[in-house]
């Protein structure tokens, strides 16, 4: 059950209830041996507490406001959880926050469309993808790249990439001009589907610089699988995202961000190491891997 729409009316193997009226709510939950939650929904989810139906909850967000407060929203949410049977977190930092006895499956990410596809030349270096707003950090991605521009290591003119749309287009932009780089950033707006996979699978690095604390990253998973090696901000959980394929900075630190990166461009024995890793750490992450652990936690749930 769900209160999102779908305009393209995606069919599923399974029945998906959009915008259920209470009885079919009621009558769901009546039906139904355990209740999973993707995040917590108390309007839809209330009657497995009368009906005393198990619940699993996974939590892909944070348990809080925007700035850190805990609410009364938040104090209700965290009351129940406390009955669930069963509690996911898609990262350790979310666990460590949200749910201390969360059991920590991190996101999978799209097999089907992000790989490595042999007919595309990587001939483009460092690659920004998500949505341009500050809290996403397209601006430090620019501003490392003008650091990197200025030292003597990088005789040669690299490049970024900027994929994504969003309010700070204009400022982005002349924030480049600014700093002289506007010549070597090139916007590519949004990107979706094989467009996306191809442009990223054109890229040697990606650089993820969230300064809000991202519940997870998958935009690092995806990046990993098009043959990219990710450098993300050590906030929230981008390390679980990256593991020990890809390298971390501080956050909001641009002196730390241009030394990682330093460290791949000068560095092709330790870039053939994450890319092996890599390997390892995407296994953990396709679908039907995560899909089994959530079975496990759900089935845990119904024996208790």
């Amino acid at each position: 059950m769900t209160w999102s729409v779908d305009a393209n009316n995606t069919h599923f193997p399974y029945s998906v209830i959009r915008n259920p009226s209470l009885r079919e709510v009621w009558n769901q939950h009546r039906w139904a041996d355990v209740v999973y939650e993707n995040n917590i929904c108390l309007r839809l989810s209330w009657p497995a507490a009368l009906l005393r139906k198990p619940s699993v909850v996974a939590l892909r967000t944070w348990v809080s406001r925007m700035d850190g407060r805990i609410g009364f929203q938040d104090r209700l949410k965290h009351l129940w959880l406390s009955r669930s049977k069963g509690v996911i977190a898609v990262s350790e930092r979310v666990r460590e926050r949200c749910w201390r006895t969360a059991e920590v499956i991190g996101n999978p990410y799209r097999t089907d469309l992000f790989g490595l596809r042999p007919g595309v030349k990587r001939d483009c270096d460092f690659a920004f993808l998500g949505r341009l707003v500050s809290d996403k950090g397209a601006d430090l991605a620019i501003r490392t790249l003008r650091e990197l521009l200025n030292r003597e290591s990088c005789q040669d003119e690299i490049g970024l990439s900027i994929i994504g749309e969003g309010p700070e287009r204009g400022s982005l932009e002349q924030l480049a001009t600014d700093l002289k780089v506007d010549r070597l950033v090139r916007f590519t707006g949004s990107l979706r589907g094989d467009a996306l996979a191809d442009c990223l699978n054109r890229h040697r690095f990606l650089w993820v610089p969230s300064r809000w604390e991202e519940p997870f990253g998958n935009v690092a998973l995806e990046g990993m699988a098009c043959g990219c090696i990710p450098i993300v901000s050590d906030g929230g959980g981008l390390p679980d995202a990256v593991g020990d394929a890809g390298l971390v900075f501080k956050r909001g630190d641009l002196n730390d961000m241009v030394a990682q990166s330093l460290r791949l461009l000068d560095g092709e024995d330790l870039c053939r190491q994450l890319a092996r890793a890599a390997e390892e750490h995407l296994k953990r992450h396709v679908p039907q891997k995560v899909a089994e652990r959530y079975l496990e936690v759900i089935e845990a749930a119904v024996a208790k």
